[in-house]
């Protein structure tokens, strides 16, 4: 996929993404404040959360796309990376307000206090926003995994997790609504365990961010295929100092590959050549790819002429 098609494709979901969000931010804070839900309350907080990602996977994007260039050797792919961890940081922290707001209301229901009775219209909104959130997931989902971006895919993770939210929210008021004002501790007490899934979720997004940006080698299995493909070219010899890493969605490769040390120096650039290319076509045409070339050791370790 062309990177312009990718750039595209990045801003149509994350566009309608954030179109959802706007609408869910508003109708939802209106039926928190009429409907008397703090659950429903914290959701509008998550949506706005939600929306203000959105702003950042668009911005971001657009950074990580250009070429490189002279102060960015290696391009700009981190800075999507970058995005997706900015998100897993808001997400944990979204869902660390919305685990603390309901950890107090419970406790001031535990000291005698009264919460007050959530309304339908809490309710209704939190129906409406299961059924978009799960459904802007889904398309989120699909076109991240096509595009490979890791921050869409963490931006759709964000949106399931407002659905998750929502889930919570709507056990806790319609519990509340059936069971009686007795029973209003139900919304807070859902709020809170939605939380700790939101949570979880965040730390899974954050992990692979921290990886990357710590320089983590890619996974074993990915290496030993690297190693089978350059081993399989006819005139090399082994391969050795291995070095991977991963740069925004793009793979960095470097490698010391020993072959007759009596080539011409343009047939062993040929054969790099063929070894890159190879690489390239496997992983894509923005794989780094550097093969230091050495010639074959002999029995007793010093090069061949």
């Amino acid at each position: 996929m062309k990177l312009t098609e990718r750039e595209k494709a990045i801003y149509q979901v994350t566009w309608a993404g954030s179109f959802v969000n706007f609408l869910l931010v508003i109708f939802k804070f209106i039926a928190g404040i009429l409907g008397h839900s703090a659950a429903m309350i914290a959701d509008a907080v998550h949506s706005l959360s939600d929306f203000a990602t959105d702003i950042v996977v668009l911005i971001f994007t657009r950074i990580s796309n250009k070429p490189q260039d002279k102060n960015h050797d290696y391009g700009h792919g981190k800075y999507e990376t970058l995005a997706t961890a900015i998100i897993g940081i808001v997400l944990f922290a979204v869902g660390a307000s919305i685990c603390w707001n309901g950890l107090q209301a419970i406790q001031t229901v535990w000291q005698g206090g009264r919460l007050p009775a959530p309304g339908m219209l809490a309710f209704a909104g939190a129906i409406i926003s299961i059924v978009s959130k799960e459904l802007i997931y889904r398309y989120t989902i699909h076109v991240g995994r096509r595009i490979n971006s890791s921050a869409v895919i963490a931006n759709a993770w964000h949106h399931r997790s407002d659905a998750f939210s929502s889930i919570g929210t709507a056990i806790g008021i319609g519990g509340a609504i059936l069971l009686g004002e007795s029973w209003s501790v139900l919304d807070p007490m859902a709020a809170v365990v939605v939380s700790f899934f939101i949570m979880k979720v965040s730390v899974q997004l954050l992990k692979p961010c921290v990886d990357e940006l710590t320089e983590k080698s890619l996974p074993d299995e990915i290496e030993k295929e690297i190693c089978l493909i350059t081993e399989n070219t006819p005139g090399v010899s082994a391969i050795h100092n291995l070095r991977t890493r991963r740069i925004g969605n793009h793979y960095a490769i470097e490698m010391h590959v020993r072959m007759d040390g009596h080539l011409t120096l343009y047939e062993a650039h040929a054969k790099a050549s063929v070894i890159e290319n190879k690489l390239k076509e496997k992983y894509g045409n923005e794989t780094h790819v550097g093969i230091h070339v050495e010639p074959v050791k002999s029995a007793d370790g010093t090069y061949r002429e």
